[in-house]
């Protein structure tokens, strides 16, 4: 194990952040560069190396927590990304977005702080790309078979990735002019700058994989003609049909979708604009919607230079304490401080938007909001609790609710959907059309990236396995009928 008495002796530290101010002025990553390593050696031998590694199962993709854990105490950076990638594909994408289960489970937090697993995932990963420890592998030999995949996300990559391995020639089809999904237009910069993304697909591409920007399947190209094009379909488009907010001047300029204004932020950085379409500057900012999407638009409009931030959320506000119904190693629901919300703005909790009011322009100018309480299974307005604040631009960002059917692809192929508007699929992944599976948000629903790479590893072994007629031999972590103890 790592340090035997570490648990004992070293109390949890983060990795340090950026001062505000300063990280307010740009759009790079919010910690300081280069400044991990002490804290990072210590905070991996507070690993208990425990009996039951609860944080497995914490974790969807299976990581091997407490033995990357002992390599990084122990300085041994290569034999530390080797287990890593043993499990993920991508550990500077989880180690960077992902809300951490894997800490939740771990057994040091039953009575303690945990091991901070998520910094030291990133160290260890960053460090392997310092080192040259992380180099394409193309396959040995070739199937002769190939697949397409729908959907540049950490889904599909990692399907993508694993089944070119196998030998399989594979194509990556994305709608958006690069590649990379919601990592690449919906995470700002700040949380993961993009070089992460290039470098992963340029050792994708040198082991063989093929990347079609540009294209959306079910418009640009037929679904079922795609379908007889290749041996083998991998659906990883996503849950994008996202949830809006049918009130009063719902139509007023200034009112976006959360996925309509981050884009643009991104594209600036991507150098395709010099100031985005739709900008914060000036402007008194309502967020609606309490989440990690929430949060970014927070963070983006900040440093765009918003006159206010404000965020509001429907749910009261949640302790700082795990609740005694979410008990450990679940994953509770607690009051979080992001790195957005370090940098100001106002959270408001408990409230419902009612309506929007504009000028004579049509542009919004304020929102109308009323107190709630939770009632008989529903929402109650609070009589006597109505207000209006300043708002000038609005993004929505309270979540999706299934796969995006305007393309056609769903009626092209015949895919049947479940009852949460998601493409149904069984144990193996596999849709009611032979030969086309399905993986990540597009059958799972929105979740986390874990859940997202774990599923696409696992889809690619199904897939694997119906191209060669054999089991396969790829590495899976789930099936996507289990359950992690996680909420």
């Amino acid at each position: 194990m790592a340090d035997p008495k570490g648990f004992l002796t070293t109390p949890q530290q983060h990795c340090e952040r950026r001062p505000v101010e300063e990280r307010k002025q740009d759009w790079n990553e919010v910690y300081v560069p280069g400044g991990l390593l002490p804290i990072i050696t210590k905070q991996a031998g507070r690993c208990m190396d425990c009996g039951i590694p609860f944080c497995h199962n914490g974790c969807p993709l299976g990581n091997l927590i407490p033995e990357w854990n002992d390599y990084a105490w122990r300085g041994d950076w290569k034999a530390a990304i080797e287990r890593l990638h043993a499990t993920n594909n991508f550990p500077e994408f989880t180690g960077r977005l992902c809300p951490a289960p894997c800490e939740s489970a771990c057994v040091l937090g039953i009575n303690q702080d945990p091991v901070t697993i998520k910094n030291v995932e990133v160290t260890i990963i960053d460090k392997a790309w310092d080192n040259g420890d992380v180099a394409p592998q193309p396959p040995e030999r070739l199937s002769g078979k190939t697949v397409a995949v729908i959907g540049s996300g950490p889904a599909g990559l990692a399907a993508a990735q694993q089944l070119t391995r196998a030998g399989h020639t594979v194509a990556v089809y994305e709608r958006a002019d690069r590649i990379g999904g919601l990592l690449r237009y919906g995470i700002p910069e700040f949380k993961m700058e993009k070089r992460h993304i290039n470098r992963r697909i340029e050792q994708m591409r040198a082991e063989g994989t093929k990347f079609r920007t540009g294209v959306q399947v079910g418009t640009d190209i037929d679904g079922d003609r795609l379908k007889r094009r290749y041996d083998a379909v991998v659906i990883a488009a996503g849950a994008t049909q996202w949830r809006d907010l049918p009130v009063p001047g719902r139509e007023l300029k200034g009112v976006y979708q959360a996925m309509e204004y981050l884009p643009l932020a991104n594209k600036v950085q991507e150098g395709d604009y010099v100031t985005p379409p739709v900008s914060a500057e000036g402007k008194h900012v309502v967020v609606i919607g309490g989440g990690d999407t929430g949060a970014d638009c927070v963070g983006t409009a900040h440093r765009q230079g918003a006159a206010s931030v404000t965020q509001l959320e429907i749910m009261p506000q949640p302790s700082e304490a795990r609740p005694a119904h979410q008990p450990w190693p679940t994953m509770p629901m607690t009051y979080k401080v992001t790195s957005a919300h370090e940098e100001g703005g106002e959270r408001v909790y408990a409230v419902s938007t009612t309506h929007f009011e504009g000028d004579e322009d049509g542009n919004v100018q304020f929102l109308h909001l009323v107190e709630v309480e939770f009632k008989d299974g529903k929402f109650e307005p609070r009589a006597g609790t109505e207000r209006r604040i300043p708002a000038q631009l609005v993004t929505l960002a309270m979540g999706f609710t299934g796969t995006d059917r305007k393309n056609g692809l769903v009626e092209q192929l015949g895919l049947e959907l479940d009852n949460r508007g998601n493409i149904a699929r069984d144990g193996n992944y596999a849709t009611n059309v032979d030969g086309v599976f399905v993986a990540g948000d597009a059958g799972r629903g929105q979740s986390l990236i874990v859940w997202a790479i774990a599923e696409g590893r696992s889809a690619a072994k199904a897939v694997d396995a119906y191209l060669t007629g054999a089991p396969s031999t790829l590495p899976a972590p789930i099936r996507p009928t289990d359950r992690p103890l996680t909420v």
